[in-house]
């Protein structure tokens, strides 16, 4: 249902909320989150665009999450990255459809919105508050050490 680039965008978000405001580079963060450095740049980039990550070049710098973890939602990165998209109407134009989606447009509809309610009540600090040994991304020893 999500986008390899959503899963990877949740990583990199997820990783930077557990640096506490700590700049990481590009390494560091492809590193951590298995996302392929050439696909991490553009990532970034849309994160940055989406006003929730800022990059900065030079000797200290690298990338950090811009908003709160205790009030950023799946949702908002999800919205960002690749938005959901409801039924609005007939996906396949059909006139005699009406204002009304059939059956099984409306029930696809309600199931959509129900994914789009349960991100919204997840943020980024629940995720990271979870059980230790179950944290996302939690280091393994191929990666402790370059994650820091």
């Amino acid at each position: 249902m999500f986008s390899q680039t959503t899963e990877y965008a949740l990583r990199v978000i997820v990783y930077l909320a557990s640096r506490d405001g700590e700049p990481s580079t590009n390494k560091q963060i492809a590193a951590a989150t298995l996302v392929p450095s050439g696909y991490l740049a553009k990532i970034l980039q849309t994160l940055s665009r989406g006003g929730l990550v800022r990059s900065q070049r030079g000797l200290h710098g690298g990338s950090i999450l811009v908003r709160d973890p205790v009030k950023l939602s799946l949702y908002d990165v999800v919205k960002v990255v690749d938005p959901l998209r409801r039924i609005e109407t007939c996906p396949l134009a059909l006139n005699w459809h009406g204002a009304q989606l059939c059956p099984l447009h409306h029930r696809l509809d309600q199931a959509i919105g129900e994914v789009e309610k349960t991100l919204r009540s997840a943020t980024i600090a629940t995720l990271l508050a979870g059980r230790n040994d179950r944290r996302p991304l939690c280091p393994n020893p191929s990666t402790a050490k370059t994650t820091r």
